[in-house]
């Protein structure tokens, strides 16, 4: 019984009560982005100010698309924060009165020319949760077959084929340094190998 009862004050230290929001205050708006800050008072009584970008919340997907077992499809666009082009995964926008595996197979054949017969969720993923909410489900497709849909890219995207083994030798590329797009791809990976594993297929 003591042990259980340290083990819930030792919880209550690491996680304690969420600070009361007191005021929020829009800071400025953009065609995109909307800053927003928040007056918070903590547990112990301090009180801080904290901006953070919102938006609308609609969700978005990251796919992995896989055309066999050993290899992903990634893409090549423009990223404007860098200016410079990038290769990661196709993602994007869930649209009103989809669902995220609709909206992963849209967004597939929007940016790879692909669909996929089977797409199942792997993980949700934020980004910068400190400065905004944005969560974004990734997905793995495979069963894939050629379709293309119109696009709002402002350029085709250049789509290659990488094994998904090769991971580390990307990670030496310049041009591959997304985050989510590193983690989904490591995530995916360990679930393939823990299901050849399972299926008595020896791996490296």
């Amino acid at each position: 019984m003591d042990r259980d009862d340290s083990t819930t004050s030792d919880a209550t230290e690491r996680y304690p009560r969420k600070p009361k929001i007191l005021a929020r205050h829009p800071v400025a708006q953009s065609r995109l982005f909307q800053i927003e800050a928040l007056d918070l008072r903590f547990s112990n009584g301090e009180e801080r100010q904290f901006e953070r970008l919102t938006g609308a919340d609609r969700g978005a997907v990251m796919i992995i698309a896989m055309p066999d077992p050993e290899h992903v499809l990634l893409i090549r666009e423009y990223a404007a924060g860098f200016e410079d082009y990038v290769l990661t995964l196709p993602k994007g926008l869930v649209d009103p009165g989809e669902d995220v595996v609709a909206a992963a197979n849209r967004e597939l054949m929007e940016e790879c020319g692909f669909g996929a017969h089977r797409i199942e969720p792997l993980v949700e993923l934020s980004l910068a949760p400190n400065y905004m909410r944005h969560r974004m489900q990734v997905l793995i497709a495979t069963d894939l077959y050629p379709k293309r849909l119109p696009g709002d890219e402002p350029e085709p995207l250049i789509v290659e084929t990488h094994a998904i083994e090769e991971l580390p030798a990307l990670l030496l590329r310049e041009d591959f340094h997304e985050a989510r797009a590193i983690a989904a791809l490591y995530i995916a990976r360990d679930r393939l190998r823990e299901e050849q594993r399972s299926n008595g297929i020896n791996l490296l």
